[in-house]
């Protein structure tokens, strides 16, 4: 009864490795980070090859089953006992478990997003820059030159497109996701006054 266990899931677990395999290599193919995203490849290649070892054990085994005679699938019968099988059913559960995230988790459905893309990260900076950066210093520049209703109106179209840019960057995030606390700041926020103000 146990090999029977250990085949079942060591090809629960193949199967679902090597799904895991394609979900991260088609993301990273998708965003052109196949060869650049050095963690995603590894992580790629460990599901893949850890999806072939899984699948070629349990496919062994079965070799008996459809009349082909192996002496060493029906070693591999023999040598396998409870711990391996237990082990062999919570790897399954952890695979269909990650796979069933696939729907909570926006990140996980675009596969290399999993990983840190600098690509989106350069983006949300040169997005920072142009919105909110370069809106404070046309601020700064009419406070300077003495153009109140200038700076009033740089600062509001400043914090209105920062709005715009934070909603924006937490829509991608999957509902239910961001839990209390989650967003709060490393360090606290300062506000540094000019010097006689």
């Amino acid at each position: 009864m146990t090999w029977q266990v250990v085949t079942a899931a060591n090809i629960v677990l193949g199967v679902t490795y090597l799904i895991i395999a394609w979900i991260v290599g088609s993301g990273l193919a998708k965003s052109g980070q196949l060869r650049s995203n050095k963690l995603g490849l590894a992580t790629m290649l460990i599901f893949l090859t850890c999806g072939i070892h899984h699948f070629s054990h349990g496919a062994h085994m079965l070799l008996p089953s459809f009349g082909i005679h192996d002496p060493q699938a029906l070693a591999m019968r023999q040598a396998w006992h409870w711990e391996n099988a237990v082990w062999d059913v919570i790897g399954a559960g952890v695979g269909l478990y990650y796979l069933s995230l696939r729907n909570a988790y926006a990140s996980v459905l675009r596969g290399a997003a999993l990983f840190e893309d600098l690509k989106a990260r350069e983006r949300q900076a040169a997005e920072i820059n142009d919105t909110i950066v370069q809106g404070l210093a046309i601020a700064k520049y009419s406070l300077d030159t003495g153009r109140d209703e200038q700076t009033r109106a740089a600062i509001e179209e400043s914090l209105r497109r920062a709005k715009v840019l934070i909603s924006d960057l937490l829509e991608g995030q999957a509902e239910g996701s961001i839990e209390p606390g989650d967003l709060r700041r490393a360090q606290a926020a300062e506000i540094v006054s000019r010097p006689g103000a």
